[in-house]
Order: C-alpha cells, then sequence, then structure tokens
C-alpha cells in the first residue's frame, strides 16, 4: 500500500477511484492544507499535485516541498488542465517528477504513479490477485454496463425501456452487492472484477 498526498479543491473521482487500486488517500485542498499534512506525517509516498488551486497553487507548493529537507525527496506528479510545453519544462525544472494533463485517463495516471515510485525505490510487493465472488442479475450486470461507458440514470433507462427509478433500484442494489458507496467506485469494482 502506498500513501498519496492528493491536492486537489476538486478532488472526488480521484479519492474515490485509488484505494481500488491499493492506495491509501489523503486529501488537501490547496498547498497551505497540504503542507501541513506532509509537516506531520512520515508515511507519505507520493504526492499528486494540482496547479490550479486557491491560496498556495501546485508552483508554489511544489517549490515549497523541495526546498524543505524532510520532504525534498517526495514523489510529486502534476496535474493540470494547461497543456503547455514551456509550463510543463519549468515544472519538471523546479523539481515535478512527472506531468499529466487533464483530463486523463486513470490507467495512464497509475501506469505513471507506479513508475514514479519505482524510480524512488519504493518497493513494490507483488499484489495477490483479488478472488471477486459478485452475484450480479443479468439486468443489473447491463445497467452497471452503461453505467461504465457514461450514460446517465435517464439515459440508461431509455436504452433499457424502463423507468428512471427502475435504473436508480438496481443501482442501489448493485452498490449494496459490491459494497460501495457511489458508481464511480462500482464501476471501477466491475471493471477489476471483469464483470464490466
Amino acid at each position: 500500500m502506498a500513501n498519496v498526498l492528493l491536492v486537489d479543491d476538486n478532488s472526488k473521482y480521484l479519492k474515490d477511484a485509488l484505494p481500488f487500486y491499493g492506495y491509501e488517500v489523503q486529501t488537501a485542498l490547496d498547498g497551505v492544507q497540504a503542507l501541513k499534512i506532509l509537516s506531520k506525517e512520515n508515511n507519505i509516498d507520493i504526492v499528486l499535485l494540482d496547479v490550479m488551486m486557491p491560496n498556495m497553487d501546485g508552483w508554489q507548493t511544489l517549490k515549497a516541498i523541495r526546498s524543505n529537507e524532510k520532504y525534498k525527496h517526495l514523489p510529486v506528479i502534476m496535474l493540470t488542465a494547461v497543456n503547455e510545453d514551456q509550463k510543463m519544462v519549468s515544472g519538471l525544472k523546479n523539481g515535478a517528477d512527472d506531468y499529466i494533463v487533464k483530463p486523463f485517463i486513470l490507467p495512464n495516471l497509475l501506469a505513471r504513479m507506479e513508475a514514479v515510485l519505482r524510480r524512488s525505490s519504493w518497493v513494490d510487493k507483488p499484489k495477490p490477485k483479488t478472488q471477486y465472488n459478485i452475484e450480479l442479475t443479468s439486468k443489473e450486470k447491463e445497467v452497471l454496463s452503461l453505467a461504465a461507458k457514461g450514460n446517465s440514470n435517464k439515459e440508461i433507462a431509455e436504452k433499457l425501456v424502463v423507468k428512471e427509478v427502475t435504473v436508480k433500484t438496481h443501482l442501489n442494489s448493485i452498490f449494496k452487492k459490491l459494497k460501495v458507496t457511489n458508481r464511480t467506485q462500482a464501476v471501477l469494482l466491475a471493471m477489476q472484477a471483469e464483470i464490466v
């Protein structure tokens, strides 16, 4: 288990997604909060750092991390909506280990995180292959499959020719069976278990 500090003022998706891939996640809304967490914690393995944030942006936070003896070697991946080569280069010069442009696909981010952690000599122990024993009805599988493709409840209802409330009922049943609390987690778990 690697411990991730996710510094982003809009972090819900990654906060929900990363635990499914074996990461412990702590979040901070801005650089000020992030530096407070880093000063107290000794177990952070990697920082995912958004560039655009209130109070203290990603660049200022990165400089503060790199100038502190305690965590100056901590791996940092910058997350940004800005796709400008010049800014990326200056980010890497300022000490970022990698840079990923939003919107990104999750497997790309995960691969980069693993690469950065490997480079930082974090030892990746082989993860046991989890056995999933999930019994979903064929209708629940259909609903989950459509949800995985990004369809809204309304769109799923139209495609399956059922009422929207029926879709919600199926989703609630799926959440209970998968022991999750939201769509993102349900879809990720279903993908891991190869249900969808």
